[in-house]
């Protein structure tokens, strides 16, 4: 009988053969993505006894439930009379709006909010884009949460921003504030490479063990990996590949693995054409463990909820369409 005809058997001597980051396991992460759906809720050892994978029927849903766990934290925060750290993602970005609806209806005023956005797109330098650039990451926090928030936002000097300048100072602000009594929430998404922020799996080349990588607090410039250029001309860019730049400064695992409390979304899924862009990222993220060659595997060893829309489950089989 004939072999199956995948990438893993047609790999070797193609133009993929030395594409991916070197020390992935394609046949484990093959491996991940061919379970059963209903395994995506199947705790595995490593996963925080407080870390729940969340089903949404619809991206819809997806949206109003991840808005709303933001909402809560940020509500649950100032009923205990704590201050909060959010360290904020572009990507996913429709829950901000229900996060800002929540709050509205609860009357909940954000002064005691201090958010820091994980990454943003730059030059070799780090320079980042400009703060009014349609596709700066400043430009759309502002415009998806700290302006609709109106009178009840974060205030001006409690918003931080991945540049040159202040991304390196993250650390120490956070630590001050959690050294206060802060509370920790980094809310994330994932990308086709498994990235948290732009902190890339190539990146683990330069450390020696697991205890080095997740030391380092922040990179500046880092050079992303094609795969992050792809995906974010899909989501961000209208296709137009030319516009992505190449590189990003971003958080590292020794500020975002520091969290008290995380918020996940993966909603990569196109139902017009049943379409998934994510369903891997989820998969490998809770069933291939830790390894600092796969950033996202981490997560789940720490407390919190990854809200996923529920096609994305899977089965993960071919369908031409």
């Amino acid at each position: 009988m004939m072999a199956k005809i995948t990438l893993l058997n047609t790999i070797r001597g193609s133009a993929f053969e030395h594409f991916f980051p070197e020390a992935w396991n394609l046949e484990r992460i093959d491996w991940c993505c061919s379970r059963k759906p209903e395994e995506v809720f199947v705790p595995e050892p490593w996963w925080h006894r407080d870390f729940q994978p969340v089903s949404c029927p619809t991206l819809g849903d997806f949206n109003t439930l991840m808005g709303h766990e933001i909402a809560y934290q940020v509500k649950l925060a100032k009923d205990e009379g704590r201050e909060l750290i959010l360290i904020l993602s572009v990507g996913p970005m429709g829950m901000y709006r229900w996060a800002v609806e929540f709050l509205k209806r609860w009357g909940v005023d954000c002064r005691h909010v201090h958010g820091f956005n994980m990454d943003e797109w730059c030059d070799a330098e780090g320079n980042t884009l400009p703060s009014n650039d349609p596709g700066a990451f400043r430009n759309a926090m502002e415009s998806a949460l700290y302006g609709p928030l109106g009178e009840l936002t974060v205030p001006e000097k409690q918003r931080h921003f991945a540049t040159r300048e202040e991304l390196p100072t993250y650390a120490e602000r956070i630590g001050e504030l959690r050294a206060k009594g802060a509370k920790f929430v980094v809310i994330y998404g994932i990308g086709w490479v498994f990235h948290i922020a732009f902190w890339e799996p190539h990146f683990a080349a330069d450390y020696a063990s697991m205890e080095e990588w997740l030391q380092p607090t922040h990179r500046i410039a880092a050079k992303l990996h094609p795969l992050t250029i792809i995906q974010n001309s899909i989501t961000s860019f209208r296709s137009r590949i030319t516009l992505v730049p190449a590189r990003a400064n971003t958080i590292g695992p020794g500020i975002f693995m520091k969290a008290d409390y995380t918020i996940g979304g993966v909603d990569g899924y196109l139902p017009c054409r049943n379409m998934m862009y994510q369903a891997q990222a989820l998969w490998v993220t809770l069933k291939y463990g830790p390894d600092m060659w796969i950033p996202s595997s981490v997560m789940p060893q720490l407390p919190g909820k990854l809200f996923f829309v529920a096609p994305l489950a899977g089965p993960l089989e071919p369908e031409v369409n």
